[in-house]
C-alpha cells in the first residue's frame, strides 16, 4: 500500500522534464548543425584547436562508411587502455585498498562493458576496483561511450537533411558532444549532487567508530562527479556495487528524484533534437507522445504489482496488508512511487542503474522492466536509443505504405528496400544477441536448471534471460539472482560479445539507413503523403512498437517471466 499523494512528485518531476526537453532538444540541434548557440565565444577556439590537434576539420563531412572506421578506431582505442589497466590495477595509481588485477576474461567483460555504454559488471566495486580504476580508466569510457551515442543520432539526423551522401565528422561530433554538452552538464550536476550530500573526495578509505564498538572502513572517492556522468551519460556503473541504492550515492528522497531528472534530461530532449535538425519541431512530439505513453503505462503497471498482494506470503496470517506485498529489496527511504520511478526510467533510459533489487521484484515487475530493454527505445540510450525508435518508424512507415498501396516516403525521403534491410537488421541482432547464448547456457550445462518445481525452474530461465537481455541492450542493470552465477569465464566471454554486437551492430545500421536517406533530395509533399506529425501516427508507431517487440520475444517470456507468474512467485 502507499499513499496517493506520493504519486504527485512523480507526476510534477515528468512534466518538469517535458518542460525542459524542447529547450535543451533546439540547442542540441543547433550544437549538432553548427548552427549559433550558446557558447561559441569561448568554445569555437577550443574546439579549432582540438580539431588542429586530431588533424581533422569540420569543413570536412564523413560517409557512412568512413564514420564508422573512425568510431571503431576511437572506441577500439579506450576498449585496449580499459583492458591494461585493469589487468595492471594492483601496480598503478590510486590502489590503498589494494584491488588485484583482474583476469583477463573478466577485464574483456569489463572493457567491453564500459566501451558499449552498458556497464554491466561481474565484480564488487569496493574490493575489486581500484580508485584509480574508478578515477581515470572508467570515467573515460563513461564520456567517450555517451558522446558515441549521440554523435551516431546527430549522423542519422543529417540524412534527413543532406543530398550530398555525408553524414558529418566522427571527431568533430564526440569534440563537440563533449565540450558543449557532456562535460559543462557532469560538472553542473555533480556540484548539485554534493549539496544533496553525496561525497566528492579523493580520500580512499575513511575509518569510522560505530556506537556498537570496533571500526569500519567506508569506501570514499569522487562519487559525484563519476555518478553525475554515469547517470546523465546513460551508463548507470554505479560506485558501489549497491548502486543507487547505496545511501552515499543516493542519499534522500530530494537525490533520488533529482538524478531521475538527469537520467531523462537527455534521452527525452533527442527527439526534439531531431525536430530541430529537420527545422520540423511538430515531427517531435509523436515520438514524445509514444515513449510516454509506454514508461506510463510501464510505471503503472510496476507500482501495481509491486504494491500488491504477494500469493507466497498470503499463507502467513501474522503479516499484514502493509507486509503482504513485495517490500523485499525497496529502500524504505523513497515511497513506492518514487523508487519505482527511479527503475522504471533507469531501466527503460538504458541506464541501468539500480536503487531496488531486482531479483525480489514481482514478475510482473520484472516482466516490466524486460520489456523496456526489449523495445531499446522507449526512450533508450543516449543517441542510440531514438535512433532504434527511428527504425521502427521507417519499417512501420513501410509497412504501412504497403498495406495502403502508397510509396513509403518519410519526410520527404523514399523508404527503399536497402532502408528496410538494415532496419530490420538492427532490430533481429537484438534477440540474436540474447536467445542463441540463452539456449547455449541452458542446454550446454552452464546454467542448473533446477526442475524441481515450475517457479524455480521459470526464475532461473528469468535470470539467463535477464542477464543477456541488459547486456545486449547495453542496459547494464542485473537481476542479482543467486540461481546463476555469472562471474565465470563463460559468462564473461559471452557477455562480452553479446555487448559488443548488441551495441556496434546497430549502430553501423543506423549510420547506413543515415547515409542512404543523405543520397536522396527532398520531395515536396503529395496528396498521398503520410501526415507523420499527428495523433494518427503517434497511436500508429506506438502500437507497431509493442506488436513487434512482443512478437519477437514472446516464446522466452513464456518460459521465465510468464511462467513465474503461472507458479504463484
Amino acid at each position: 500500500m502507499f499513499e496517493l499523494q506520493s504519486l504527485w512528485d512523480v507526476i510534477l518531476l515528468i512534466a518538469l522534464v517535458i518542460a525542459f526537453a524542447p529547450v535543451f532538444g533546439a540547442y542540441l540541434g543547433r550544437v549538432y548543425m553548427d548552427r549559433p548557440a550558446f557558447g561559441d565565444i569561448l568554445l569555437l577556439p577550443i574546439e579549432t584547436t582540438i580539431y588542429r590537434l586530431l588533424g581533422t576539420s569540420p569543413r570536412r563531412s564523413m560517409r557512412a562508411g568512413e564514420y564508422m572506421l573512425a568510431l571503431l578506431l576511437v572506441n577500439g582505442g579506450v576498449w585496449a587502455f580499459l583492458f591494461f589497466f585493469f589487468t595492471h590495477q594492483q601496480s598503478l595509481l590510486w590502489n590503498a585498498t589494494g584491488a588485484p588485477n583482474m583476469s583477463w576474461d573478466l577485464a574483456f567483460h569489463s572493457a567491453s562493458s564500459f566501451t558499449t555504454n552498458t556497464d554491466f559488471t561481474h565484480f564488487t566495486n569496493e574490493s575489486q576496483m581500484s580508485l584509480g580504476s574508478l578515477v581515470i580508466a572508467w570515467p573515460l569510457a563513461l564520456f567517450c561511450s555517451a558522446a558515441t551515442g549521440l554523435s551516431v543520432a546527430a549522423a542519422m539526423f543529417r540524412g534527413f537533411v543532406r543530398k550530398d551522401g555525408t553524414l558529418g565528422n566522427y571527431y568533430v561530433d564526440m569534440v563537440r558532444t563533449t565540450t558543449r554538452i557532456l562535460l559543462p552538464l557532469a560538472v553542473l550536476f555533480a556540484l548539485l549532487l554534493v549539496i544533496l550530500g553525496v561525497p566528492e573526495t579523493f580520500t580512499n578509505v575513511l575509518t569510522a567508530h560505530p556506537l556498537t564498538g570496533g571500526t569500519q572502513e567506508i569506501i570514499l572517492g569522487p562519487v559525484a562527479s563519476f555518478s553525475s556522468i554515469s547517470l546523465l551519460g546513460t551508463n548507470g556503473g554505479g560506485f558501489y556495487s549497491a548502486n543507487a541504492a547505496s545511501p552515499l550515492a543516493n542519499p534522500s528522497a530530494v537525490s533520488n528524484l533529482f538524478e531521475v531528472f538527469v537520467m531523462m534530461l537527455i534521452p527525452f530532449s533527442t527527439p526534439f533534437a531531431f525536430g530541430q535538425v529537420i527545422r520540423k519541431r511538430g515531427e517531435a512530439w509523436p515520438f514524445v507522445a509514444t515513449i510516454l505513453i509506454v514508461v506510463a503505462v510501464a510505471l503503472g503497471l510496476f507500482i501495481a504489482y509491486q504494491a500488491a498482494a504477494n500469493p507466497s506470503l498470503a499463507g502467513i496470517t501474522a503479516l499484514g496488508p502493509q507486509s503482504n506485498g513485495y517490500p523485499v529489496g525497496q529502500e524504505t527511504r523513497f515511497s513506492l512511487p518514487e523508487g519505482s520511478l527511479f527503475q522504471v526510467v533507469s531501466v527503460y533510459s538504458n541506464v541501468g542503474a539500480n536503487n531496488m533489487m531486482i531479483g525480489a521484484l514481482s514478475p510482473v515487475a520484472q516482466l516490466v522492466l524486460l520489456f523496456g530493454m526489449f523495445t531499446q527505445s522507449t526512450p533508450g540510450g543516449e543517441g542510440t536509443g531514438f535512433g532504434t525508435l527511428l527504425l521502427f518508424a521507417v519499417l512501420g512507415i513501410f509497412v504501412g505504405g504497403l498495406m495502403v498501396g502508397r510509396t513509403p516516403e518519410y519526410l520527404g525521403k523514399k523508404i527503399s528496400t536497402g532502408q528496410v534491410r538494415w532496419a530490420a537488421l538492427a532490430l533481429l541482432i537484438h534477440p540474436a544477441a540474447i536467445l542463441i547464448p540463452f539456449v547455449v547456457a541452458v542446454t550446454g550445462g552452464f546454467v542448473s536448471v533446477d526442475t524441481g518445481s515450475l517457479a524455480s525452474s521459470a526464475h532461473t530461465f528469468t535470470s539467463v534471460l535477464y542477464e543477456f537481455t541488459s547486456e545486449s541492450a547495453n542496459n547494464g542493470s542485473a537481476l542479482t539472482s543467486n540461481y546463476i552465477n555469472d562471474a565465470t569465464p563463460f559468462f564473461n566471454i559471452t557477455g562480452a560479445f553479446i555487448m559488443l554486437v548488441g551495441r556496434f551492430v546497430p549502430i553501423w545500421a543506423m549510420l547506413v539507413v543515415g547515409g542512404k536517406f543523405a543520397e536522396q533530395d527532398v520531395l515536396p509533399p503529395g496528396p498521398g503523403t503520410l501526415r507523420t506529425a499527428s495523433a494518427t501516427f503517434t497511436i500508429y508507431i506506438t502500437l507497431f512498437l509493442v506488436i513487434v517487440s512482443v512478437l519477437l520475444f514472446l516464446p522466452v517470456i513464456a518460459l521465465g517471466p510468464l511462467a513465474q507468474i503461472v507458479g504463484g512467485t
